[in-house]
């Protein structure tokens, strides 16, 4: 696991080597720059497979034609090798890193379609000669490795975070309106955007590929599917069991692959109890080393972890609760709020459990995916009643058509931020499928978000834009069933843009990989075979709203699965979501600094927030009448524009922070 970073069109490499030092503790074991004509590529190695210096990277072909900077895992590597071997390729060192390279040396752009992993790589190749040479940005599939670039003139600048790409000294720290929009809404910046105007986010599943002088072109090369397994929708349920049984143990054996220390991180929820019970068959040597977030009587309502020990104790690993209090969360908010890399309303868990894991592993498994893939979510149930309420009174399927035709026309955007501005906002809301899975959970209520908008960036920012046409981009499975359609939404909006970035720059900050089983392709593409009863055990029109796993009919096959591996009862427990004590910590240790942070005098010297409207919001909280997301949310933006924005703008990088990164030029290159 690594940082990237890099500049096509210019050979800069003290640019590059400002944003490595940046990118630092992700990848704190080894370092390099590499500079040609018209590149410069940068990384910053947290050594997993090969710790030996065979894996440094930048790496170079044999012939010193190709080079590559990666970010990630290939966890078929060992098979493609042998392919690569088959065909006359030697390989000098044991890394997947290698591997990569020479797929692409063969396969060229289509190397793509074997990966199964999480990565984003960055490819140059000068094999065409002078004026002809070509850079490869990709992205894995799901999204679980992040790869941000822009143009600066002439040149395209890639990194792996935000704050890279500012030490650089050619972005400007400039905020975007539209994202600013979009994070008040949906709690996360959706991609391809970013906190940063002009900076753009690759997109899962995509490649963008740079030719001589001619533009950058970006490319799809995969997609959520249906049925790729079309025999599997009709198999008695019984074989449905084992096939994703089978596909699970399969994944986390290949992501287990590690010359590092590996753990999990175990929730005490099925997801993560699956995965360590399979995790633990793997192993015979040693215990599996797991670790959970607990609190105070603060929040011991939320709290998991006597749910995670037993599930410990009965599979056997050796386990560490982590406790987490207002104070702790009080002392490090702002470096939080740094390492966070942009503004977000999740992130914190995450946060600590990977600083505790840190201590003793390198390697954690993750259980994130699962709910989106099995419908474990409570608005995969919301939005089936929907539709089955909509199915019993035809007629309003056809208002609903005309409603959503009238209510989102964009001419009508700026009448939401006038007097019944939230009854046409709620209208829209209702209008449609996208617009009613919005609704599930919003953040702010695009009313709200239209008037916490500073007044001379609404018009920038889009305020008032209907939420469908966020999402409509999102909508990957359309033709599918409204569980499928729900997943996909899922997959690429909050799955993507909020939960696997948080993980992402949560654990990197504390130079830890997080890996996610559920999210592999061949899983991925297995259950969105199965038929929704596999998945959800209710009709839709009596599902429960308060009770245990099995009252709630969600993740049917999971549970069945866990039923061979997990404690007797294990399904019978309340069914809780993971989450934090935030209203008590803002209540508390952290409403000082809550009201300091979003102070009128700061709200308005930003010129991000209106401050009436954010005095409003902290007002309705302490009165009870809004959640804790939406105060945290707004103090989450201020915080990182203090620490992160302010800071590169005062100063970049000291140049003692990065005089002992390695600079090589290609031409004089060997390896």
């Amino acid at each position: 696991m690594c940082g990237i970073c890099g500049v096509w069109g210019d050979n800069n490499a003290s640019g590059v080597r400002a944003m490595v030092s940046a990118l630092r503790r992700r990848g704190p074991d080894d370092c390099g720059v590499l500079t040609d004509a018209n590149v410069t590529l940068g990384m910053t190695r947290l050594a997993i497979i090969d710790t030996s210096h065979s894996g440094h990277q930048p790496m170079v072909s044999a012939d010193g034609k190709i080079a590559i900077v990666y970010n990630g895992e290939l966890y078929n590597f060992r098979e493609e090798r042998s392919l690569l071997e088959a065909r006359g390729y030697g390989f000098k060192s044991a890394s997947d890193t290698e591997v990569v390279l020479s797929m692409y040396e063969h396969y060229g752009d289509d190397f793509l379609f074997r990966m199964r992993g999480m990565f984003a790589v960055a490819i140059y190749d000068k094999r065409r000669g002078p004026r002809h040479e070509r850079l490869l940005l990709a992205r894995d599939q799901m999204g679980i490795k992040p790869l941000l670039y822009t143009r600066v003139g002439k040149s395209l600048v890639f990194a792996s975070e935000i704050k890279a790409l500012l030490a650089s000294g050619l972005v400007t720290p400039e905020v975007d309106p539209v994202s600013l929009r979009l994070l008040l809404t949906h709690g996360s910046v959706y991609q391809p955007g970013t906190i940063l105007k002009h900076v753009k986010m690759l997109l899962p599943a995509h490649r963008l590929i740079c030719e001589g002088d001619r533009e950058e072109r970006i490319e799809r090369y995969w997609s959520l599917g249906l049925n790729r397994r079309s025999d599997f929708r009709t198999c008695p349920y019984e074989e449905q069991i084992e096939e994703v049984a089978n596909a699970l143990r399969q994944s986390v054996r290949l992501q287990m692959v590690s010359d590092v220390s590996l753990g999990a991180f175990l929730s005490g929820g099925v997801d993560s109890s699956l995965l360590v019970a399979m995790m633990a068959r793997e192993v015979s040597d040693h215990r599996v080393k797991t670790f959970s977030v607990g609190f105070e009587a603060e929040g011991s309502h939320i709290d998991e972890t006597d749910d995670a020990e037993c599930t410990a104790r009965f599979i056997g690993t050796d386990h560490t609760r982590v406790v987490v209090t207002g104070n702790d969360v009080r002392a490090r908010i702002k470096q939080i709020a740094y390492d966070l890399d942009q503004p977000s309303v999740d992130g914190v868990n995450s946060y600590f459990v990977s600083m505790a894991a840190r201590q003793a592993v390198t390697v954690a498994i993750s259980g994130t995916g699962a709910d989106e893939l099995f419908a474990g979510y409570p608005w995969f149930q919301q939005m089936a009643i929907a539709q089955t309420q909509l199915r019993s009174a035809p007629w309003r399927s056809v208002a609903e058509a005309v409603l959503a035709a009238i209510t989102r026309q964009r001419v009508l955007d700026p009448l939401v931020t006038k007097p019944g501005g939230y009854r046409l906002g709620r209208l829209r809301e209702k209008a449609d499928f996208l617009s009613r899975y919005y609704s599930t959970n919003p953040t702010f209520e695009a009313a709200w978000t239209a008037r916490l908008i500073q007044p001379d960036l609404r018009s920038a920012a889009q305020a008032g834009r209907s939420p469908h046409y966020d999402l409509h981009p999102l909508d990957e499975l359309a033709d599918g069933t409204v569980l499928e359609r729900v997943t996909g939404v899922c997959l690429r909006g909050y799955t993507t843009n909020q939960l696997l970035r948080d993980i992402d720059a949560a654990s990197m900050a504390h130079s830890l990989e997080v890996r996610v089983p559920y999210l592999d392709l061949g899983v991925a593409d297995l259950v969105l075979s199965l038929p929704d009863t596999a998945k959800m055990n209710t009709t839709p029109s009596s599902a429960a709203t308060v009770g245990s796993y099995r009252d709630f009919g969600t993740k049917r096959i999971l549970l069945d699965i866990g039923k061979r591996m997990l404690p007797e009862g294990f399904d019978t427990k309340a069914k809780r979501g993971f989450g934090m004590p935030f209203k008590s910590w803002l209540n508390g240790p952290l409403r000082e600094v809550m009201m300091d942070t979003l102070s009128e005098r700061k709200v308005k010297a930003r010129g991000l927030l209106n401050p009436e409207m954010v005095s409003a919001v902290k007002d309705h909280f302490f009165s009870g009448r809004v959640e804790w997301c939406q105060p945290w949310l707004l103090m989450m933006i201020e915080l990182w524009a203090s620490e992160v924005l302010d800071k590169s703008a005062r100063a970049s990088i000291p140049q003692a922070a990065h005089a002992s990164v390695t600079v090589r030029d290609l031409n004089a290159s060997t390896t």
